[in-house]
């Protein structure tokens, strides 16, 4: 009877040991959000118009003259 007595008193010793001071959420701060803004809001022409001065040039230099020449007679 002293051995269940001994057992059931370390038993309830350690149990009140593991148990003092009771659980504590742990508290998360949230991080700020930082949120990037365009650098310009005319920025998004530039690559358009680019590309429109590439094919007007490509146009422009095009050879629209047939494959045949022409020969003129003296």
């Amino acid at each position: 009877m002293k051995k269940i007595a001994i057992c059931a008193a370390l038993a309830a010793s350690t149990a009140s040991a593991a148990l003092a001071g009771g659980y504590a959420a742990p508290v998360v701060e949230a991080e700020p959000v930082v949120v990037e803004q365009k650098a310009s809001s005319s920025s998004g022409w530039v690559v358009p118009a680019l590309l429109l001065v590439v094919v007007a040039a490509a146009i422009a230099s095009n050879d629209s003259s047939s494959s045949t020449p022409t020969s003129t007679a003296p």
